[in-house]
């Protein structure tokens, strides 16, 4: 343990070689092999955590499901276009039998992250609302190993990888009512849940966003700091392409809204700040669209205010379920 604990306290490791820096002037960090050990370590006992938190009440699986094809640095070698795989993680209530059910999509939140154990509580009010549930987890997420962390892709193969995990659930899941499904995210989450109902409008019933990331731009200017870190995840930088920064964006897409959607977002997140999630709702507004949305003033909790076991968060949730039943009509086991 010793040696992990040396990388947590480093945080970094060394950067690429100045010749690279002329070509990449955000060159991505290289990332200890001992962080991918730990992050998949990390993983398996969340994985334990959620059989034993939910098991009771869930019959609960691991399965690989495929994608678009990831990044391949030589497009002519053999396999080169095969499609990407991932694991997904699917929960179907014990209780509703053979009956078919509404399927929430659940992407995590945390971008290099994973459906961990922070989530279980929220999986398990959802599981006892009477949904069955999948949660992907898409290209980037840790505790997979490098090949999976680097293919990392914000706000581009990474949505439909989020999608796929849809259409896997709908063509395989026999409890799956395919006129019934939603989706569901919190921060990163939420971006997937805005990003998927904005390509994908007919395939979803509802959509809840939690204090999700809507404007990479803004995020930019008032977060300097994460010009690097998306001109890694994208491969290039807002200066070089402010146009592909927009198509990866949420509020430049709040036309194409379809789908009825509830946006929560919090005057005190200091993660994703209200007014960028103020930009998407004026956006919507603009654009004549019918939804629902509720601005927290000061919630304790800050970016993950409705997450935590509070009297206002749980109240919170409530109306987030309350909202998905209008669409969706789960029955209670």
């Amino acid at each position: 343990m010793l040696r992990v604990s040396n990388w947590m306290a480093s945080a970094m490791l060394a950067l690429m070689p100045l010749a690279a820096l002329a070509k990449n002037p955000y060159p991505a960090p290289q990332v200890s092999e001992y962080k991918h050990d730990f992050d998949g370590l990390k993983r398996k006992l969340d994985t334990l955590l959620m059989y034993q938190r939910l098991g009771d009440i869930a019959t609960i699986n691991e399965v690989n499901i495929t994608s678009v094809p990831p990044r391949n640095d030589n497009p002519t070698a053999l396999g080169a276009g095969n499609p990407m795989v991932m694991l997904a993680y699917t929960f179907v209530p014990k209780k509703i039998g053979s009956r078919k059910a509404p399927l929430l999509v659940f992407p995590h939140g945390g971008v290099h992250s994973n459906f961990s154990g922070v989530l279980i509580p929220i999986a398990r009010e959802l599981l006892e609302e009477g949904y069955v549930l999948i949660a992907p987890e898409y290209r980037g997420s840790s505790g997979y190993g490098k090949g999976l962390y680097d293919q990392i892709d914000y706000g581009g193969a990474e949505i439909d990888d989020t999608h796929a995990a849809r259409d896997w659930a709908v063509e395989n899941m026999d409890n799956v009512d395919a006129a019934r499904v939603g989706i569901i995210g919190w921060s990163h989450g939420g971006f997937h849940s805005l990003m998927n109902i904005f390509r994908w409008p007919k395939d979803y019933k509802v959509a809840y966003a939690g204090v999700p990331v809507s404007d990479l731009i803004q995020r930019i200017a008032y977060q300097p700091s994460y010009a690097e870190i998306f001109s890694n995840f994208i491969g290039k930088s807002v200066y070089e392409d402010p146009e592909e920064y927009r198509r990866r964006s949420p509020v430049y897409h709040a036309d194409k809204l379809q789908t009825p959607l509830l946006i929560h977002t919090n005057t005190s997140d200091g993660d994703v700040h209200v007014m960028e999630v103020e930009q998407l709702i004026k956006a919507l507004q603009a654009a004549n669209k019918k939804f629902e949305y509720k601005i927290y003033q000061d919630a304790p909790g800050g970016h993950g205010f409705n997450m935590i076991d509070t009297r206002l968060a749980r109240e919170s949730r409530r109306e987030v379920y309350a909202f998905l039943a209008r669409y969706l009509k789960p029955e209670r086991p």
